[in-house]
Formats: C-alpha cells, structure tokens, sequence
C-alpha cells in the first residue's frame, strides 16, 4: 500500500474533522502527501503541522467554502496549479438534516444540494480535467447507505446521495479507458460531528450508538484502497446486504424494519 501511496497528492474535502482528518492522517502515514480543504483553516494548520512532526509530510491545506462557487472554483484552480500534478481526490465533504419533508427549510435543502451533489461534480470537473492531462488518478465520491435505500426524516439528504452515485458510476464508465479510477464509498451512520446538525437532539445517535461505524477505521479502509480499481467500498456489509435485499423486495424488507427505518 505504501507504494501505491508514496509522493501521491491528494485532495481531501472536509479534511479539518471526522473522516477527513483521518483520511489525511492514513494518506500521509502511507507516504501520501494530502492537500486537506476545510472552512476552518486553524484546524487545518495544526493537523498539518502535527503530520509533518508525524510523517514528516509536508501536507497542503486550503481554506474553502464549498457553499460559495465562487470560492470553491478559485480555490481549486489554485491548488492544482500549485501542485501539479496532483493525483487524486477524495470528494468526502457533506452534510445532512433528518427532517420530515412538510418541515424541511428550503434554504436548508438548497444547501445540502449545494454542498453534497453541487460542489462535488463541479470540484470533480476540475480536478478530472487535470487528472486527464496527467494520464492518470483517482477519485473517491463518499456517498452513503442512504443513496441506495432512503428511509424517513432522510428525504433530501437521500436525494442528494441518490445523485452523487448516479454521477460516480456514470463517470466511472466516461473514464474507464482513460486510466482514471472512481469510487463510491457507501457509509451507513460514522461517529462523526455530522449528526450535530444532522441530529441536534442526539436522540437518533443514542438509538444507533451500537453500530455506528468508527472514522478511523473508515478512512483507513478508503486508503487502502486508494489508486487501485475499486468499484465500491460499503460499510458495513450487513447494510449493503440490507440495500440489497431492499433494491429485490422494497415493500416487504419497508414493512419488516418499519421500526428500524422510523429511528430518526
């Protein structure tokens, strides 16, 4: 894995907590060098400053408002000139609110398409752009559970997954003689600071707490997979058994796991 990695450049979105902290950490302990964008460059520079005492990696980091296409287009184009060539891109910022549809904001909706579907394939385009002119890459779309089997309260932020894996896998196929890699990584719940927004009364994560997925071993496992032909990482298996089994028989596994699905 090392090998694969080593004086790799990759763009990680969301870096400055959760999974792509952690992302970062695993990218640069296998000899990878991340160029981590988030809003909150202070977090930022002192995970970077922590892997160059770690790893002695000289990580990049970027501070970007994924919200503002503005700011996002810019802050791309500057980041791959400053670092041509870069190699990869993990999309692995997002968000999410559990609401009902009849309550949902319509400024809360537009924001998660904004930063979930928006930012995604426009980042993507540029960085793809860049990734042909070099002959090679990866990108690695963290998508979700959610975007193969929706559940209540989940209305949008299923939507938006439902479009990230619609992209991932026809770019996938755009790409697949060009020696570009894509992946999709399908996650269920991650003990993330995703569910403060997502779940501000905690309830949902108190009722889920047991298998909630730990991001470390998550980003571990997306780098290990990292510059290698990989259609699909889905964690944890017994949910994409469950995706399955809902995609064949949706009315009855719907009527099975009524409770499960009504936890949020």
């Amino acid at each position: 894995m090392g090998n694969q990695l080593k004086s790799k450049k990759v763009i990680v979105t969301g870096a400055s907590s959760g999974i792509g902290e952690k992302l970062a950490w695993h990218i640069a302990e296998q000899g990878g060098i991340p160029i981590m964008l988030a809003r909150s460059i202070d977090k930022l520079e002192v995970i970077q400053r922590q892997i160059k005492d770690t790893f002695g990696i000289a990580a990049a980091c970027y501070k970007v408002d994924l919200l503002d296409e503005a700011d996002r287009v810019a802050v791309f184009e500057h980041l791959l000139r400053e670092h041509a060539p870069v190699h990869g891109l993990v999309n692995n910022a997002g968000a999410g609110l559990f609401v009902n549809v009849e309550d949902m904001q319509w400024g809360d909706t537009r924001k998660m398409f904004e930063l979930n579907v928006f930012a995604l394939i426009q980042g993507t385009q540029q960085v793809l752009t860049h990734l042909l002119a070099n002959g090679e890459g990866h990108i690695v779309n963290i998508a979700s559970q959610a975007g193969k089997m929706a559940t209540p309260k989940s209305s949008i932020y299923a939507s938006t997954k439902h479009a990230v894996l619609g992209f991932t896998n026809a770019l996938r196929m755009e790409v697949a003689s060009r020696n570009i890699m894509v992946t999709a990584v399908n996650l269920g719940p991650v003990q993330t600071n995703f569910f403060a927004d997502a779940d501000p009364s905690g309830s949902y994560q108190k009722k889920i707490a047991s298998y909630m997925l730990d991001p470390d071993q998550v980003a571990k496992k997306i780098v290990s997979n990292l510059f290698k032909k990989k259609r699909e990482i889905n964690m944890p298996r017994w949910m994409e058994a469950g995706s399955k089994l809902h995609a064949l028989f949706p009315s009855a596994l719907e009527s099975v796991l009524k409770n499960q699905f009504n936890k949020k």
